[in-house]
């Protein structure tokens, strides 16, 4: 029975998506309840596959599979939930839903917007779920075309420019993939996950077509997951895309592009090819190591606090596809624990800069001085999450890192001297995320500097903490192209109370080492 849950994530959200626009003729505002009850929808049947997965315990050895129609693979098409894609889909309903929380205050608001938002959230659930090489393209590009949608949202220049760049970069990639997808389909004759793991292991690691199709599936998703030097769609997105929208692909879009490349890469390739294919792996190595060092240092060099964070995946994300590639079960698991606590971190991360643009109109580093005074527990919830991202304990940017940098050390220890250069560039990128955070705080807490009067977010009517529930009433106030105001304003309590629960989560979770071992084993049991 709870199989039938797995169609509902997908189905429900995209079905919903028809609603705001088409009832939108009638109803103005139709488009946040509806979103609202399915995010919360969302949120239920999350849970429930979660429990069925983690506590009851799945019906099979693959997790919860449900066949579409009743037809069994290889011919049927299957979604499936085990441990890995159980944890994405709880992370891909509660971002969702706190986006939901965010947009209602900030924005963008439209019917269109919601349809934009319900498509994305159903494409998503469908790249977690999907057993099927080919329907993930399909997911892949139902996610690609809402976000290029969103990106341009506030019909500004800036954006239509960032969404179309992202277009352009975006449908090579997905090319690309399917070029890797029909290789294997050529060398095997099917495209379901599971029967892969057989299908490959007959025709041989070292098959020509193999190798060739892996190789394009790594390089289209690595576009999608904006991995150096093939991030260049992912700054300018983040910067020109609404707030709310930012927030939201910046925790989501990235992180389902790098679930895929590990799902295709142990369950359906398996750590057998890549024990056979040393050339494969040490180019993902050197890439991913590049990716960390210059996302890193070219995030170090940003005064734009989207462009910041956006440089800043680059390099988080070149860490979990180093984890990939090391193929052991440290770095595995690191790898996991790394993708789903970035995907909170971020999250967290752009939704404190859109309070702070709401709020107080800051969008530069710059801006950042001397905040702290007028806004201790924004500031404080933002400097929290920024020491998460560096690593410092307890949170779940060291658990990840930890995981991931003890597996490279295994990996050298194990006579391959990659694992070493890769523990190295962590470093390098822990201090280079140790000194733009440095600076953010150093802004916030010491630059000194008291705005006049004239300056963007210096009203002395600005309140510190969080206003009643009425604060979304203050809504109407000029909006400038961005997404930011050109007044200051309260900051609205339920977008608050969604960061103080992130940041909590995100320390919270820095406990939770041993507790996500047990969780993953039997997970990591089956791909090592």
């Amino acid at each position: 029975m709870s199989d039938l849950l797995l169609p509902l994530a997908i189905v429900v959200p995209i079905l919903a998506a028809t609603l705001p626009l088409l009832l939108g003729r009638r109803y103005d505002r139709i488009g946040w309840p509806i979103a609202a009850a399915t995010a919360v929808s969302l949120v239920g049947i999350a849970a429930w596959i979660a429990r069925t997965v983690f506590v009851v315990g799945a019906p099979t050895e693959y997790g919860i599979v449900h066949e579409l129609g009743g037809w069994q693979r290889p011919y049927g098409i299957e979604l499936v939930a085990d441990e890995l894609s159980a944890a994405l889909v709880v992370l891909v309903a509660l971002v969702a839903a706190g986006t939901l929380v965010l947009s209602r205050v900030i924005g963008p608001r439209g019917n269109a917007f919601y349809s934009g938002y319900l498509l994305l959230t159903g494409g998503l659930m469908g790249i977690t779920l999907t057993g099927d090489l080919f329907n993930l393209f399909v997911f892949l590009e139902i996610v690609g075309l809402t976000t290029y949608a969103l990106v341009a949202a506030d019909r500004s220049g800036a954006s239509a420019y960032a969404s179309i760049k992202y277009l352009i970069v975006g449908t090579v990639g997905a090319s690309l993939y399917l070029i890797g997808v029909g290789y294997t389909f050529l060398a095997t004759g099917s495209l379901n996950m599971i029967d892969l793991q057989s299908a490959i292991a007959g025709v041989g690691y070292g098959d020509p077509l193999i190798r060739a199709g892996y190789a394009f599936i790594v390089v289209g998703l690595s576009l999608k997951i904006a991995v150096f030097p093939l991030h260049v769609w992912q700054p300018d997105a983040y910067q020109r895309a609404p707030d709310a929208v930012t927030a939201f692909i910046a925790a989501l879009v990235s992180t389902s592009a790098a679930y895929a490349l590990l799902r295709i890469t142990y369950t359906v390739f398996t750590v057998e090819f890549l024990a056979a294919n040393d050339a494969i792996t040490n180019a993902m190595l050197l890439a991913a190591g590049v990716s960390i060092l210059v996302g890193s240092a070219l995030a170090a060099m940003q005064s734009d606090l989207k462009r910041l964070f956006a440089y800043s995946s680059v390099a988080q994300f070149g860490m979990i596809v180093a984890a990939i590639a090391l193929a052991n079960e440290t770095a595995l698991l690191g790898g996991i624990v790394h993708l789903l606590g970035h995907g909170l971190l971020k999250f967290g991360l752009f939704l404190a800069v859109a309070l702070l643009a709401y709020g107080y109109g800051a969008r530069r580093v710059a801006d950042l001085a001397s905040l702290a005074r007028r806004a201790p527990y924004l500031s404080g919830a933002f400097v929290v999450l920024g020491l998460a991202l560096v690593g410092i304990p307890p949170s779940v940017g060291l658990l990840g890192k930890w995981y991931i940098a003890l597996g490279a050390v295994r990996a050298a220890g194990s006579g391959d001297p990659a694992g070493l250069g890769i523990a190295a560039v962590m470093l390098a990128s822990t201090l280079f995320t140790l000194a733009y955070v440095a600076r953010v705080i150093e802004q916030l807490y010491f630059a000194g500097a008291d705005p006049g009067p004239g300056d963007a977010g210096s009203s002395a009517s600005v309140a510190d903490a969080p206003t009643q529930p009425n604060a979304s009433t203050q809504s109407d106030a000029p909006a400038q192209p961005d997404g930011g105001h050109t007044g200051a304003r309260d900051v609205p309590t339920g977008a608050f109370v969604v960061l103080v629960v992130v940041t909590l989560a995100a320390v919270g979770l820095g406990f939770a080492g041993f507790a996500a071992a047990d969780l993953f084993e039997p997970f990591l049991g089956r791909m090592i």
